[in-house]
């Protein structure tokens, strides 16, 4: 941040005695001087050239790949130049929301906006204000539907294993059980989840495309949940709602899903957002915090926090979630990454998605790997070829590029996104049949 400037020792003094206090050792005179720390042994301090250089030689030791074909719940899009630049203003440089909410209209503003563009996207009724990530996004929306005499969460076994893993360690602080739809074909057993319902099931979490990028049939599977009294959550990539039945078409009660590929980069891992959004029955039932609009006392239009069940303001217990905070800066770069876009930019890069994962399949299948499932997918596919993964993935590596990830020695999930060219893929493909044919 530019404008960023630490206290000189003549600051520090002067703000020492306007609180009474004649060293920075009286400021710590009640706490016993057996376990104050004496010295820190901090190295002397460098230049701004020489931290930046540190800094560099640090970052050479990281393995950098131009060329990506790697997905599971982390996607490699383009950024438009824009994001950055209204992002990385000072301004908006927090992850916060301010708790003097209503004196900060702009950043309450971008949030209600960040909401209305998620409701657009989704169909459903209302946004919260988001949360962590899409892992925490899923177990939050099964916190919303439990009841008391409805406590069993049921996940379909072709989800993302580490949001599972999320839902199991939410449900498990809970007392809920969880229990696994198993897949069938690469997408959930249908007639095992009509089993599997009864009069205690709170609801269904499922992923569009799921794990394996294979299209699941929504539809089907919201009709089965909602004959047994329960709510059906879905678990959508932002990227493909742009050209496929939004959730709220398929008849979801709640729709979440994972924000890193609307304009946020791969980042090591995070920080990423995680969407909720939701019918207008569940609305009360929403973690966080909510951004509404209204109208000041002049008739100005004016915007406020609004259903705030959270524990901060009312006994723990009594609370919806136990989310703290929300994602703001990560949030608005969803924003501006969607209204950059606009509706046709994000079909033309799904549609992108789409024919290049297509191409991609074709050529590794002429390379010699065999899809592994016949259903419709988005961008996501899974390959078969006995003995070869960690072979396949060594020599693309070898050569500057990131494959896909091994599921197993015989089998690799590819992604392919707007970004991957047709002389990469060309180059990956040639790659992968050299080492078939060994």
């Amino acid at each position: 941040m530019g404008s960023y400037l630490p206290n000189t020792e003549q600051a520090q003094e002067e703000m020492l005695r306007e609180i009474g206090a004649d060293s920075f050792d009286a400021l710590f005179a009640h706490i016993p001087e057996e376990v104050r720390v004496k010295d820190l042994n901090l190295p002397s301090g460098k230049s701004e050239l020489e931290v930046m250089e540190e800094l560099e030689n640090m970052a050479e030791k990281n393995r950098r790949f131009r060329h990506i074909f790697r997905g599971a719940g982390a996607y490699n899009h383009y950024i438009p130049a824009i994001v950055g630049s209204v992002v990385g203003k000072e301004e908006f440089v927090t992850a916060y929301t301010p708790y003097q909410a209503e004196i900060s209209q702009g950043i309450l503003q971008s949030i209600f906006e960040y909401q209305t563009m998620i409701c657009e996207l989704t169909g459903m009724d209302a946004s919260n204000a988001s949360v962590y990530d899409g892992a925490t996004a899923a177990a939050e929306a099964v916190a919303m539907c439990r009841e008391r005499k409805r406590d069993r969460v049921y996940v379909s076994a072709a989800v993302n294993p580490q949001v599972l893993q999320v839902i199991k360690t939410y449900c498990y602080a809970s007392n809920a059980v969880v229990e696994i739809i198993p897949e069938k074909n690469g997408v959930t057993d249908i007639e095992a989840l009509r089993g599997a319902l009864n009069e205690t099931s709170a609801c269904f979490y499922m992923q569009q495309p799921n794990f394996y990028g294979i299209l699941e049939d929504a539809d089907a599977l919201g009709s089965i949940v909602h004959e047994a009294g329960a709510k059906f959550i879905m678990g959508c990539n932002p990227i493909a709602l742009a050209v496929m039945k939004t959730p709220a078409e398929c008849g979801a009660d709640i729709a979440v899903g994972e924000g890193q590929p609307l304009g946020l980069g791969l980042a090591f891992g995070g920080p990423y957002l995680g969407f909720m959004a939701a019918s207008s029955k569940m609305l009360r039932k929403l973690p966080g915090r909510i951004v509404g609009e209204t109208v000041d006392r002049d008739g100005k239009r004016a915007y406020v926090l609004t259903l705030q069940a959270r524990e901060q303001h009312i006994r723990r217990e009594k609370a919806s979630s136990n989310i703290c905070s929300n994602q703001a800066l990560c949030a608005l770069t969803a924003s501006v990454y969607l209204s950059a876009m606009g509706e046709e930019g994000m079909k033309q890069a799904a549609s992108l998605c789409i024919s290049k994962a297509h191409y991609l399949a074709a050529e590794l299948e002429k390379a010699g790997l065999r899809p592994k499932y016949s259903q419709p997918y988005f961008h996501e596919f899974v390959t078969v070829k006995q003995g070869k993964s960690s072979k396949i993935l060594n020599k693309l590596e070898e050569n500057g590029i990131l494959g896909g990830l091994m599921l197993s020695e015989d089998e690799i999930l590819w992604c392919a996104t707007e970004k991957n060219t047709k002389a990469e893929i060309d180059l990956a493909a040639a790659l992968v049949k050299e080492v078939c044919e060994e």
